[in-house]
Parts: structure tokens; C-alpha cells; sequence
């Protein structure tokens, strides 16, 4: 069967190796027709694809061929999909259908609802749904048209572990690939600076064992919300500092990997502290850091951030900034290793 993985624009490398990963010899990577998609076919159990954490929603794709729509009123085509969604779904988790596509309220449209709510017993969706479909013209094909069923409720980037939420808290997915760009291996000793409301000092756990995970943040009340997470997370072993960025109780020379979602100067901070903050960071994160250590930073402040990196000599950019799209921005994503 065809699926297609949602990830934030930009981190279609990243998603592509975990869903290799996670897919193994029963998957296989067909292409991608954006640039923030990507189609692959996969023969195993579909809680498997549930295991992704680089994507933001992963999809199963029907495929029609018909010229239009209103086709899929036809009674095979839509029994066809009513199987293939009773398949792959437990609806007993469904309340609700909302169907995402160009003329979604058009007259041919409605009747596709309505028939599908009545056979699955679900009401229609006024601005979401439990139930997401998303129909669109078959990619590259002269005629067709494609059914997205989006396989659980929520996005998969929507953890249940978020209970305590905080402004600006970086998504779920978008974590969990810096965490993928660290190179992890269970002897890292890890550390998250300023590390907000812990989403990737969690992504880094769940993702895989470390020896140690520490994340240090000058604010009690968002190490409080960082707790409750982890909490709700049911993960023991974080080691949480009531710390400065940028003077740490740290040893020097003490850490393997380090993550940052420094302050992008929107909801979080401003231009003019971000002037003085970096460069403080940078050399604490480097005092930290052993000999080879990988960093792993995201921010939108493109030109502070090349500017210090073209002034200072303790870090090596690896590879060139990677540009994703994020909540209407589009900050980069920064690794560095330890010179």
C-alpha cells in the first residue's frame, strides 16, 4: 500500500532516513512530489508508521481513476474507500470527518461528506475532525484523483505527553530531527540548553537511551512546565539544572551532544538581547562541549548566527544551515562540531 509522510518543509532528508529506518525491507521510498512530503510503500503492520517522530502526519494513499471527484459517489469507488478506511482505522476513536480539498464546501463535495458520515457513522467536521481526508489530483497523472486518510486523530507531531504548554515551544517533529542530527548513540552524555518546557530533552530520551540527559533553563516556572511533561512522558533520568545558558554548573569538557532552539526574537526575547545572548551561548556551549562534539541549533536569526560563526574559531559548521519552514517562519537549522 502507498503512504505519504507529512515533515516540516526542509527536513526531507531526515524524514526519509527514519522512515527507511522504521520501514526496513518491507517499505520501500517511491518520491517526493514536495517539499514536504513524501511517498513510500510499506507491506507491514501500520502501527509501525505510528513509530515515526521526524513526520508531522503520515497518510494512506487511495488512488481513483476517475477524471473528477464526483466519480468517487459511484458505488464501487466509494465502498472502495469506506473498506479501505475501515482497514486501516479503529473508528471507535472517530466522533468526527473533515475532508481538506479545492471546492471542499461545493454541492459534489457536501454529498461526498455526507455520505461518508453515514456509513461511518460520524458527523461532519466544521473547521477539523478526528477523521482527516484530503483529496487531491493524482501527482504527475494525466487523470486521477487521490484520498489521503490521515491515520490517527491527531497529528503524529501532536504528543500526548504535552500537557503543560509553552509560548513558543518548538514542535514535536521538528525536535525530534535536531535530535536525529546529533548522530545519537547511547554513550552520549547530552545536554539541552535553555531547555523551555522539555520537548527535546523527552524526543532525545524516547528516541534513544543516553548515559546522561540534562537540561538547564534560568526560569523555575518553565523547569515546572518542563516537569510536568516529562512527567507525563512516564520518563525518569532527566536531570533538570536551574541554570543560566550562559554560565552552567557544568564541567568543562563534560558533554557529547548539545541541542538549542535559541530565542528567535518573536515570542521569545528580542533582536537587541539576542546581540549579547549568542555569543554567551556559543562560548558556554563551547566550554562544555569535548573535543568533537556535535551541536545542534535552530534559530531565525540567519545573520547574527553566520556572522558569529564566521567570528569565532571554537566551532566547525558540518554542513551547510539547513532552511525549513516552521508556524509561517523560516529559521535554520545549525550543526556544529567541536574544533
Amino acid at each position: 500500500m502507498i503512504f505519504e509522510a507529512e515533515f516540516a518543509p526542509g527536513l526531507l532528508s531526515v524524514a526519509r532516513d527514519e522512515i527507511r529506518t522504521v520501514t526496513g525491507n518491507k517499505g520501500r521510498i517511491i518520491k517526493s512530489y514536495r517539499d514536504d512530503a513524501l511517498q513510500f510503500t510499506f507491506e507491514g503492520e501500520i502501527q509501525h508508521l505510528l513509530r515515526l517522530r521526524t513526520v508531522i502526519a503520515i497518510y494512506a494513499v487511495v488512488q481513483f481513476d476517475v477524471p473528477r471527484p464526483k466519480a468517487l459517489l459511484g458505488h464501487q469507488h466509494l465502498h472502495r474507500l469506506l473498506d479501505t478506511i475501515r482497514s486501516l482505522l479503529s473508528l471507535d476513536k472517530y466522533q468526527s470527518l473533515y475532508v481538506s480539498a479545492a471546492g471542499s464546501y461545493s454541492s459534489v463535495m457536501m454529498r461526498i461528506k455526507s455520505e461518508l458520515c453515514q456509513h461511518l457513522g460520524l458527523v461532519i467536521g466544521e473547521d477539523e475532525g478526528d477523521l482527516l481526508l484530503r483529496m487531491r489530483r493524482t501527482p504527475g497523472a494525466k487523470q486521477g484523483w487521490d484520498v489521503l486518510i490521515r491515520l490517527t486523530p491527531r497529528p503524529l507531531a501532536t504528543r500526548d505527553w504535552r500537557i503543560c504548554n509553552y509560548e513558543g515551544a518548538l514542535n514535536a517533529s521538528v525536535a525530534a530531527a535536531m535530535i536525529h542530527l546529533t548522530n545519537p548513540t547511547p554513550e552520549d552524555r547530552f545536554l539541552n540548553i535553555a531547555c523551555g518546557s522539555g520537548t527535546m530533552l523527552i524526543e532525545r530520551h524516547q528516541i534513544m537511551s543516553a548515559k546522561v540527559i540534562i537540561g538547564c533553563d534560568n526560569a523555575l516556572e518553565i523547569l515546572a512546565c518542563a516537569k510536568e511533561n516529562i512527567k507525563a512522558a512516564q520518563i525518569r533520568g532527566i536531570d533538570l539544572n536551574h541554570a543560566d545558558a550562559i554560565q552552567s554548573p557544568l564541567a568543562s569538557n563534560s558533554i557529547d551532544k548539545l541541542v538549542a532552539d535559541l530565542p528567535f526574537g518573536h515570542l521569545v526575547g528580542s533582536h537587541e538581547e539576542n546581540e549579547w545572548l549568542y555569543p554567551a551561548i556559543m562560548t558556554e556551549a563551547a566550554r562544555v562541549a569535548r573535543k568533537n562534539a556535535r551541536f545542534v541549533l535552530i534559530t531565525h536569526e540567519i545573520r547574527l548566527m553566520e556572522q558569529l560563526l564566521s567570528d569565532y574559531d571554537d566551532w566547525n559548521l558540518v554542513e551547510k544551515a539547513i532552511k525549513i519552514t516552521l508556524s509561517g517562519l523560516h529559521p535554520r537549522i545549525y550543526i556544529l562540531e567541536r574544533k
